[in-house]
């Protein structure tokens, strides 16, 4: 863990915010903060968004009493909101604007207990996924100051949580020197130990579909930026649940495309 990625243990919500105001990085874990704490927690959230502070949920698990919080600073929007809004264009490119619904951080609740989660950036098909608090197929995390394994447990989540109704995560961390891009999907994989039925035994599992990294490279003028292994591909079938009609096809977020984004996040180092 980075000395930016702070755990802290829950004693009264004042002193929560007042840590949350004096925290450097785009995260902070709280132990110990019970379904009663967190009701207290959401509802102090509510008054200092009207003075301008936004904080989202990343994840709160009753079980666990573990709260993670994303702070939103410029370094950690560019990082989730650039892949987004270059997919997004494409939907509307391919004349889909009305059958995508934008779900944004809104929250999403487990279907037991208090247990939820707010995405940084989060899509659904139209009308599959249109109704009130209908999961995304798409979400991205981003983060500079969360470990990888911490995104990962998050990625995770969003599977179960959902139970398996979101497809795609793509998870975007930045460690100062490297942009790491992640897109993790399910595929059926069988239950370890099991002994009845072919179908009982197996289980959807999270799988790393692909992983690109991108360097600056300062020595150049202008500055320069190597992407390695090629362009982020969405699958179509995911995203929308369906096959893909004429003039649609995969979401790709090209090579140049992911220059660009480099150039956009370091800007905001």
């Amino acid at each position: 863990m980075t000395d930016d990625s702070q755990t802290i243990r829950f004693t009264k919500v004042q002193d929560l915010f007042n840590r949350i105001d004096h925290t450097s990085g785009d995260s902070l874990t709280v132990t110990n903060v019970s379904p009663s704490h967190f009701t207290e927690i959401q509802r102090e959230r509510e008054k200092r968004e009207k003075q301008g502070r936004r904080y989202r949920f990343r994840d709160y698990d009753s079980n666990s009493r573990i709260l993670i919080i994303t702070i939103t600073t410029d370094l950690h929007e560019e990082l989730h909101k650039r892949p987004y809004d270059e997919f997004l264009g494409q939907i509307r490119d391919m004349g889909l604007k009305n059958s995508w619904r934008n779900i944004g951080s809104a929250r999403r609740q487990a279907q037991q207990g208090q247990s939820g989660k707010e995405g940084d950036s989060a899509g659904g098909p139209k009308p599959q996924r249109a109704g009130k608090g209908a999961w995304p197929t798409l979400v991205i995390e981003a983060g500079f100051s969360q470990t990888l394994g911490q995104l990962h447990l998050t990625m995770k989540r969003w599977f179960s949580m959902s139970n398996h109704e979101v497809k795609i995560v793509l998870l975007s961390k930045f460690d100062g020197t490297t942009i790491l891009l992640e897109r993790w999907e399910e595929e059926m994989a069988v239950r370890p130990g099991a002994t009845t039925t072919w179908h009982s035994r197996q289980h959807p599992t999270p799988v790393l579909r692909q992983s690109i990294t991108i360097t600056q490279n300062a020595t150049t003028n202008p500055i320069s930026y190597n992407v390695t292994r090629g362009a982020l591909v969405l699958s179509f079938r995911l995203l929308f649940l369906r096959d893909p009609g004429p003039s649609e096809g995969d979401l790709v977020f090209g090579v140049q495309e992911l220059e660009e984004y480099a150039e956009d996040v370091w800007a905001q180092v």
